[in-house]
């Protein structure tokens, strides 16, 4: 009788998976982070794109989603000319923000 009841339980189950629409969210904060990680090579461009994260809240981590201890790391980085870590912080909030794989195009 179980065995009826776990058939029938994940038939349902299918049948509800199968009218969902599993498709990714749009996401203004996950553009935003892309486009800061394309524009790497404009800095004021970047500091309007983190200053503008910096007003969405992150609730998995209770703080902004960059804050501005980031956005300052970020900043200077890219002042010193060393974009390779000012991507590795963007991507670092933008995986805090998602999770691991969260962001994936």
């Amino acid at each position: 009788m179980s065995d009826e009841r776990d058939a029938t339980g994940a038939d349902a189950e299918r049948r509800h998976r199968r009218g969902l629409k599993f498709r990714q969210r749009d996401d203004h904060a996950v553009e935003l982070f892309r486009e800061a990680l394309a524009k790497l090579d404009d800095p004021a461009r970047v500091a309007r794109i983190l200053l503008e994260l910096g007003r969405f809240y992150n609730p998995y981590i209770d703080a902004p989603i960059v804050d501005p201890l980031a956005r300052r790391a970020v900043l200077e980085a890219l002042e010193r000319g060393d974009p390779d870590t000012a991507r590795r912080l963007v991507e670092a909030r933008l995986t805090a923000y998602t999770g691991p794989g969260g962001a994936a195009s």
